[in-house]
């Protein structure tokens, strides 16, 4: 069935499709606003809380391949009905969790199905809109939403842990879910990839298990990089992977082909956002706690105080897509990074008594400007040359770089975060400031990531101004999907 969709319906099924991409925006960002207050009402440690944001990108982000496959293989509408029933429950059961265990489990599972939902949600969008100006249009419609999903997401965060409780920063994504069912049920047409389809079952149990062995082996780092816990984990966890590869070499139709990620400029485009994944999952959930926590924000307050970076980096998009063609990606890739980084160090100077118009805003300002200009060409650095049948895995790549760079940087900067407060706190510092330098030392490490980043794209990015992919589109769904 080709699922192609006509008329005026076709623009019911973008909004349907739009709210979806919303969800699984939103949801990257709504709950970390809640996380001080549900840290105190479950009794979190440090490393548990951590575990709230890491289990939901780190299974969304391993399963994303996976996930694409079973849309394309098993039907693209049926697997985003399923996605979103899954979604919502997982959801149900983390507004009702007793405890910090609970809540880490409903937010592994809100990933499962979220690597359900994203990938059949840009497919089925990509058939009802198979070609010309309405294409663009539905591709810039899609973006833009989920790109200010994650806006919305910090400012309902605000709203609903302040004035109801951090519960309902789950418990509000049943009504997303009930809104997307019924639209799917009635609007969507089902279609599925031709042929004779197998899965990389092994691939994706080895990929899965790898990285969530890499993962938690990081987490524990905080009691000793030498602790037999952390080795034996970070040591599991490189076989895993090393298996995986071996593994994709040898399957007919692998979940990663690795001609994918093998290519020098496509690979160094992974690797750059994994680095992104790991500032913007891993490290400004730190500033998150410093508006709270230090400077005694409201959840609201602390919400509008993150959105400045979102804004902006959607100000700054339409500049960087118009310029690029002209320069081409590589300068943008180079100086994107430092930006950035230079964001992050000027938070690394905060103090317990600073003023956000001074010591943060000027931050979010130059990490906004920064990450725009990456944003923009990395999606078609990772598309450049692909073959037309490596195009969705290539796409799923880039998301599934950034969700595990995610997980990844917060284990380990919440090992640097754990030392640093340690140290300070045995210093005799106040509370406090303890908990200020922690945060300091948080954003300079993620600072030296980003300078990382940049020298990544001086020896791997090339690619010159002709050799970009057309994209259908202004940019914007780029910027939801790293949001994301």
């Amino acid at each position: 069935m080709s699922g192609t969709v006509r008329g005026t319906r076709r623009w019911w099924v973008l909004a349907v499709l739009s709210l979806t991409q919303l969800v699984v925006v939103l949801d990257g960002t709504i709950v970390s606003i809640a996380l001080p207050q549900a840290q105190q009402e479950l009794g979190l440690t440090d490393g548990q809380r951590q575990w709230v944001v890491t289990a939901y990108a780190l299974v969304f982000g391993a399963l994303l391949l996976l996930g694409g496959r079973v849309a394309d293989y098993w039907g693209r509408k049926r697997t985003f009905l399923v996605g979103m029933v899954g979604f919502g429950v997982a959801s149900v059961f983390g507004g009702l969790s007793q405890s910090g265990l609970e809540l880490v489990i409903a937010r592994g599972f809100q990933g499962l199905f979220a690597a359900l939902l994203a990938p059949a949600a840009l497919a089925l969008l990509t058939i009802t809109f198979a070609s010309g100006r309405d294409r663009n249009t539905a591709f810039a419609v899609f973006g833009t939403i989920g790109g200010g999903g994650a806006a919305v997401g910090l400012v309902l965060g605000g709203v609903l842990t302040e004035f109801a409780s951090w519960r309902w920063c789950l418990l509000v994504n049943v009504f997303f879910v009930v809104v997307g069912l019924i639209g799917g049920i009635l609007l969507l047409t089902e279609s599925k990839a031709s042929g004779d389809n197998h899965y990389d079952v092994w691939g994706a149990v080895t990929v899965t298990l790898g990285l969530g062995s890499l993962v938690y082996g990081f987490s524990l780092a905080e009691e000793g990089w030498a602790s037999l816990g952390t080795i034996g984990f970070l040591a599991l966890g490189a076989a895993l992977l090393v298996a995986f590869v071996w593994i994709e070499t040898r399957v007919a139709q692998p979940l990663l082909p690795l001609r994918v990620v093998l290519d020098r400029v496509r690979g160094g485009a992974f690797l750059i956002q994994a680095i992104v994944g790991s500032v913007l999952i891993g490290a400004t959930l730190y500033l998150t706690f410093h508006f709270q926590i230090v400077m005694g924000m409201e959840p609201l307050a602390a919400g509008l105080a993150n959105v400045a970076m979102t804004v902006v980096i959607l100000l700054v998009v339409p500049v960087v897509t118009r310029f690029l063609p002209v320069i081409g990606p590589r300068p943008f890739m180079i100086a994107g990074p430092l930006i950035a980084a230079g964001g992050m160090l000027y938070l690394g100077f905060i103090t317990p008594d600073g003023s956000y118009w001074t010591q943060v805003l000027p931050a979010l300002a130059l990490l906004g400007i920064g990450l725009a200009m990456i944003f923009v060409p990395l999606q078609n650095l990772a598309l450049t040359g692909v073959a037309a049948h490596d195009a969705g895995a290539a796409s799923a790549t880039v998301n599934s770089a950034m969700q595990i760079g995610g997980s990844i940087g917060l284990s380990v900067f919440t090992v640097v975060y754990v030392g640093a407060l340690d140290g300070s706190l045995a210093s005799g510092s106040p509370q406090l400031q303890a908990l200020t330098d922690g945060y300091a030392a948080v954003f300079l490490a993620a600072a030296v990531a980003l300078v990382v980043a940049s020298l990544i794209a001086v020896f791997l990015i090339r690619g010159k101004k002709d050799e970009l992919l057309p994209q259908p589109h202004d940019g914007a769904p780029a910027v939801a999907a790293h949001l994301g």
